[in-house]
């Protein structure tokens, strides 16, 4: 195998500590409870209004989703509350983790065939779906784990994904009157907040802002080449643009911050976790179950 396969087999397949996913796992799964019950929380009232408002997405087109109906959307939100919980302690990860990505999938198809499409939870989806592969993984065991890596890269490559891809969506849509009109302009109008009433006076700090957000989602593949303090500060930019975005227009990307995750050193969160945690999983082959 040549030298720049190997490198790209390895930049996709990292080695990296199989505690990190422990970490991962329940930040991930304790937020799909919080995404059901009060992210994405109208699947069932919508339901309830009949379909004739219903417009399935692509995916849910391709997948012949029918329309929803109350009963089993209730069935399926009890489902992902319960088996989200117990998939966070670490347990049964791969037979709790298909069903709960398939159903959160499912979950949140129907939520957003109504008109608004929230793009924030690409990363989650993804998230869901690549955690089962790892198997069981042990807070205490820092050995370096490929499966791991390839399920973090995955998270990793979604997050990135999410920028890129709204600034295409931004053009497609918009065009380039979306940095450079009042874009910003409306949204404080319509649903800013105490602090984004007071830019509303001061116009052209609002197109620097659209112009912020468009390089900063454009740049955002660069979070790739780097490493230690510098990939913390990205992060940290990143993180502080949504925070930002929540106190001037009150719209958050929580799905995506939590996914954030994936870009940290969590094994050191795991060696805080209680030895004896570690030690009962570990009993257990890596991947069981």
């Amino acid at each position: 195998m040549s030298a720049p396969v190997r490198s790209v087999e390895r930049w996709f397949f990292p080695l990296v500590p199989n505690s990190r996913i422990v970490v991962l796992r329940a930040a991930v799964y304790l937020f799909v409870v919080v995404d059901v019950l009060v992210m994405v929380n109208d699947v069932v009232p919508k339901a309830a209004a009949g379909d004739e408002f219903f417009q399935p997405v692509l995916l849910a087109r391709l997948l012949a989703l029918p329309a929803p109906a109350e009963g089993p959307l209730e069935a399926l939100r009890a489902f992902l509350v319960v088996a989200a919980l117990v998939a966070a302690t670490g347990r049964l990860p791969r037979l709790l983790g298909w069903p709960i990505a398939a159903g959160h999938l499912v979950w949140v198809l129907y939520g957003m065939s109504y008109g608004k499409v929230d793009h924030d939870h690409l990363a989650l989806v993804v998230a869901l779906f690549v955690l089962p592969t790892v198997g069981r993984s042990h807070p205490h065991d820092h050995r370096a784990d490929e499966r791991a890596g390839w399920a973090l890269r995955c998270v990793q490559i979604a997050v990135v994904a999410t920028y890129t891809l709204s600034v295409w969506a931004k053009v497609r849509y918009g065009g380039w009157d979306w940095p450079s009109g009042a874009t910003l302009l409306w949204a404080v109008e319509r649903r800013g907040t105490f602090l984004g009433e007071h830019l509303v006076h001061v116009p052209e700090l609002l197109v620097v802002a659209q112009w912020v957000t468009v390089v900063a989602e454009l740049a955002a593949p660069l979070v790739f080449v780097l490493r230690g303090r510098a990939l913390g500060l990205a992060a940290g930019f990143y993180l502080g643009f949504h925070l930002t975005t929540y106190a001037v227009i009150s719209i958050h990307f929580l799905p995506l911050v939590v996914c954030w995750l994936a870009f940290a050193p969590l094994e050191k969160v795991a060696q805080r976790w209680p030895q004896s945690v570690g030690s009962r999983q570990a009993a257990e082959p890596p991947g069981s179950r």
